[in-house]
């Protein structure tokens, strides 16, 4: 285990090899000079992340407490906040280019999940009218929020996500995916690039007719479960290895809300949520890199860090 100031000084090693180089910098805005590097901001954005911190503010109060040795021109914690919302889309590659650390597999994981950002039965349009809405899932059945796309890589990596409105369908998310990773656009650097062209995904993006313009427009092949009302079915031993194979993305759904906070955002802004949904992405990634590199399994986090 490792203590949080010794954590804190890999992973700005980590981001400093990668800003500047892998990553680049966006030009800097007009005015003062912010009080910390874009390497520090983001590098604090990033441990930020931690489920130990119940918001923003927790955070930043430790950070003012324990932080100050590391980082001793610390800004105003809103000043703090602007700033891990214009490097959003750096975090973002930071992310990715941590996921590229690891030689690529041969197929990539795909999954969706509600992420909640509002209660459904409140009045009014709240902070992010135009982009959430209504939609319903599985585990949280109806709520307010988005419908989040993720794409993962064994062992565990975060290669790519996206989001859209809580109604969202799978396969419309899907779809807008493989597009942008056909044709990137460099305003939505979270989608990544594909590690191959077999996608394995659940039953939400199963489709004979879709599954087929996919290969044909965009060269992916994914292979999902039938629908239950498909005439088709798979022989059991065969559902049970495909279950095998997904169950990292599962781990790393749920290690996002409730390790990384996702199930308990509640954003004003959507550009906040995000940076902070890029965030989340490069600490799992971070985390996985560190197992690897110490000899841990991969998916083991709840005990990297001694608080």
């Amino acid at each position: 285990m490792a203590d949080p100031e010794t954590l804190l000084i890999e992973v700005y090693v980590q981001i400093d090899d990668l800003v500047g180089t892998t990553v680049p910098l966006p030009p800097r805005r007009s005015g003062p000079p912010p009080k910390l590097t874009p390497v520090e901001t983001i590098t604090l954005g990033v441990f930020s992340q931690w489920g130990r911190f119940r918001s923003e503010r927790d955070f930043y109060r430790f950070a003012e407490k324990r932080l100050g040795a590391l980082f001793p021109r610390l800004p105003d914690r809103t000043q703090f906040n602007r700033q891990v919302r214009h490097l959003g889309d750096v975090v973002a590659q930071v992310a990715l280019a941590l996921a590229d650390c690891v030689d690529p597999a041969a197929y990539e994981l795909l999954d969706t999940t509600a992420v909640p950002t509002r209660n459904p039965q409140r009045r009014g349009t709240g902070h992010l009218a135009g982009f959430t809405d209504i939609g319903y899932s599985p585990r949280l059945h109806w709520f307010e929020g988005l419908h989040l796309l993720l794409c993962v890589a064994p062992p565990g990596l975060i290669t790519g996500l996206g989001c859209g409105p809580a109604s969202a369908n799978d396969r419309a998310l899907a779809e807008t995916l493989f597009a942008l990773r056909a044709a990137p656009d460099l305003r939505l650097p979270g989608v990544g690039h594909p590690h191959g062209q077999v996608y394995l995904a659940d039953t939400g993006f199963a489709g004979a007719a879709c599954q087929q313009r996919w290969a044909e427009h965009y060269d992916v092949r994914v292979l999902a479960p039938p629908q239950p009302d498909s005439a088709r079915r798979w022989p059991p031993e065969e559902r049970r290895a495909f279950d095998r194979l997904r169950q990292p993305i599962e781990s790393i759904v749920l290690r996002l809300l409730d390790w990384f906070r996702l199930g308990s955002e509640r954003p004003h802004q959507l550009a906040g949520l995000l940076a902070r949904l890029a965030a989340k992405g490069a600490l799992n990634n971070f985390c996985i890199l560190y197992n690897l590199r110490h000899d841990r399994p991969p998916l083991k986090i709840a005990d990297i860090l001694e608080w």
